[in-house]
């Protein structure tokens, strides 16, 4: 066994007395591009495996794991059992979800996969009931900075600098984009205007796990105040998975009939969101591959791309966005 493994078995032990002398297989569970690392713990005699998170303090949203995880499970969504948490160590103990994600059953027939989609929905739809007034100021303390005009200018720019100019290599402040500059403005002031709930940031198919006929969500540690279609898009418009526009068309008017909204109402700030989100996860794309040596997240910029140019199609007053990405993979 790997010496690091010995450490971590050591500190496991200390955290779960019970375990000591019980033996254990150590597995790296290699997920996203997360600067955290995951072991799945395998007892023998009997015993249920369990995961081991081990995060570091680079990101201000990791020791928010722990915290958002109570919040979730206090209102009924269903996420890990937190078993033991190490705050100076920075380890979490978490129960084993299993290994199956809706990414990982993009090939199955839709008939399987669609209630699946409606129960992730659902999911949603329980953190998406909890509006900005009813949470108290050490409430928002807890959560991760909230989605605000200077939030959605950052994700732009985050586009614009490792996408548009990083990747297509594209001179984006010439004067040809100032239309392209104009709708980005009128997008992040119309976003910011719109009432918040509470959104998961990341809630894209590798987040949600599979477990029989239900599902459970993980990666939740960017929980914040929001748009709920911000979610909706990240999963409708997921590049990593293929959905069709009827399926998506489906899944939207499921979401707004299961929460009683107006589906037209819905779909036009769910596009508005969606140009947001794909603009965001094409600078991550990018950046990762380009600057942090992960290229793998090249293969998801074509889908990225046709996704949002979708978007742009069918969204209002987002054709101008076109210009910044248009005839470039």
């Amino acid at each position: 066994m790997l010496p690091e493994h010995e450490a971590l078995l050591i500190l496991t032990r200390e955290q779960f007395p019970e375990l000591n002398g019980t033996p254990c297989e150590v597995e790296v569970i290699l997920k996203g591009a997360s600067d955290r690392h995951f072991y799945r713990l395998n007892w023998q005699e009997d015993r249920q495996p369990m995961v081991l998170m081990v995060y570091t303090l680079s990101r201000r949203d990791n020791p928010k794991f722990v915290p958002a995880t109570h919040r979730l499970r206090k209102i009924g969504a269903h996420v890990p059992q937190v078993f033991a948490f190490d705050e100076q160590r920075l380890c979490v103990w978490l129960e084993d979800l299993g290994r199956v994600d809706l990414q990982s059953l993009n090939d199955e027939p839709w008939s399987h996969r669609s209630p699946l989609y409606e129960a992730t929905l659902r999911e949603a739809a329980k953190f998406h009931g909890v509006d900005e007034n009813s949470l108290s100021p050490a409430d928002l303390d807890e959560l991760e900075p909230a989605f605000d005009e200077a939030l959605y200018e950052w994700e732009q720019n985050y586009f614009l600098d490792h996408f548009v100019g990083g990747h297509l290599g594209r001179e984006f402040g010439h004067a040809e984009y100032s239309a392209a500059h104009d709708t980005l403005k009128q997008l992040r002031l119309s976003l910011a205007k719109l009432p918040r709930c509470l959104v998961h940031r990341d809630f894209q198919s590798q987040n949600v796990l599979v477990r029989g006929e239900d599902v459970w969500l993980v990666d939740y540690q960017g929980l914040r105040l929001g748009r709920a279609e911000y979610d909706l898009a990240s999963l409708l418009y997921d590049p990593y998975v293929n959905l069709s526009r009827t399926e998506r068309s489906e899944l939207l008017r499921y979401y707004a009939a299961h929460r009683g909204l107006d589906l037209n109402e819905l779909r036009e700030v769910f596009y508005l969101c969606a140009a947001q989100r794909l603009m965001q996860a094409l600078g991550a794309y990018a950046n990762l591959s380009r600057n942090l040596g992960k290229p793998h997240y090249l293969q998801h910029i074509p889908a990225a791309v046709a996704n949002l140019n979708e978007v742009c199609q069918e969204g209002r007053s987002l054709s101008e966005l076109r210009a910044f990405f248009e005839g470039g993979f």
